[in-house]
């Protein structure tokens, strides 16, 4: 007998690998460049020159036994305290290395936060919609607790205090915040932390225990017309940071992350549970080589220019022709109205014109469609032609 949750999760992938994998295959018949694949946030620019001098010189100069060997569990000890030390100087946290364990990506490091945190299957983690869908399955199948989802404010997807205070309550374990978001590209001003930080301290004294913020910020770096993103961590001390270098430094497929866990009075285990959480998900160490590689290009970038570019293309392109949307302030994600109520029919009749969208509902917003825009600039300019083409079908 298998575990039929398990197998009804691998049968079916999610909207956005299925997509992918369609796109693979229309590839092969038409020509990858006849194929306008927005589904997948798979950043196209290259890694900095810095994380290959840094591969070169560590390969070159390093004992390989160190190099390629294993870390500590919660990662080499240099590593940490180089990323700590990083994060100190950027955010004015205060972080020692016992406060970072280093992870398989950000979904490893927010997953870990989930399962350290629910103890119980009436625990519930609450999101906002839009929001990115494997958080249902980290919270549902991974750490057998409830996912609670406040609706969508289209107007500016900005948090609904109101709806967000209806929902906290004596089971909230913690709360979610993905700034810049994913889709949406919301980013949370220091306003919006604030009030945030006030409701969490309001409820958690009225519940006697503590709501956490667990904050997942791959695209933290990602962001536009010269925003400065604040750090949670400075409003809300109980703030779990999950991070990657996926979308910054561009290593997506290596697989590198970590949680930066705070060191709060209230509870002085809450580092063990992360590593504890950690074992459950049968880790021996995140992948030693981008340890090593990540801490010393702590605080770079890849050049992240065209995504401005590729954001104002596509933004202006879109609402000419009627779309509408809102503009993101960061990340790498258009998130506009379908032109029918059925997000799904709507991305289905764009494949007529290979041109591939994920549909709002699999992040909790239906009539929306998330446009990837981490992709060739010129592959939007000759996308745009067909989203005209597509949108003549309902506004003609």
């Amino acid at each position: 007998m298998l575990n039929q949750a398990l197998v009804g999760l691998g049968k079916k992938r999610s909207t956005i690998r299925e997509l992918f994998e369609y796109g693979n295959a229309r590839a092969k018949a038409v020509g990858r460049e006849n194929v306008f694949d927005f589904s997948i946030g798979n950043p196209n620019v290259p890694a900095p020159e810095a994380v290959r001098e840094t591969l070169l010189r560590l390969i070159q100069n390093t004992d390989p036994a160190v190099l390629h060997g294993y870390t500590s569990a919660q990662g080499a000890e240099a590593v940490r305290e180089q990323t700590a030390q990083s994060l100190n100087r950027r955010f004015g946290t205060t972080y020692r290395a016992d406060s970072l364990y280093m992870t398989v990506g950000a979904a490893a490091a927010i997953s870990i936060c989930f399962r350290a945190l629910a103890c119980a299957p009436e625990d519930e983690f609450v999101v906002f919609a839009p929001y990115f869908p494997e958080y249902a399955v980290f919270i549902e199948q991974g750490a057998g607790a409830k996912c609670v989802i406040v609706p969508p404010r289209s107007q500016d997807f900005q948090i609904d205090f109101e709806a967000l205070g209806r929902m906290l309550n004596p089971h909230t374990k913690a709360v979610v915040i993905n700034s810049p978001s994913n889709p949406a590209g919301t980013a949370y001003s220091a306003e919006t932390l604030e009030r945030l930080s006030a409701l969490l301290r309001e409820k958690s004294d009225a519940f006697g225990h503590t709501i956490y913020l667990i904050s997942d910020e791959p695209y933290r770096e990602i962001v536009y017309d010269g925003l400065e993103l604040p750090c949670p961590a400075r409003f809300y001390p109980s703030t779990l940071m999950c991070y990657s270098y996926s979308k910054s430094l561009s290593l997506p497929g290596e697989r590198i992350g970590y949680v930066a866990v705070p060191d709060v009075p209230e509870t002085a285990d809450l580092y063990a549970a992360v590593c504890g959480a950690g074992r459950i998900l049968g880790y021996v160490n995140a992948p030693s080589l981008f340890q090593y590689v990540t801490a010393e290009c702590a605080g770079q970038t890849a050049d992240l220019s065209v995504y401005a570019e590729n954001r104002n293309l596509l933004y202006e392109g879109l609402t000419g022709m009627g779309y509408r949307c809102v503009k993101p302030q960061g990340a790498f994600y258009l998130f506009p109205q379908t032109l029918e109520p059925d997000d799904r029919a709507f991305c289905e009749r764009a494949k007529k014109y290979d041109l591939l969208l994920v549909p709002g509902s699999d992040f909790g917003a239906p009539g929306h469609m998330r446009i990837s825009y981490c992709v060739q600039t010129d592959k939007i300019r000759r996308a745009l032609p067909l989203f005209q083409k597509l949108a003549d079908e309902y506004l003609c």
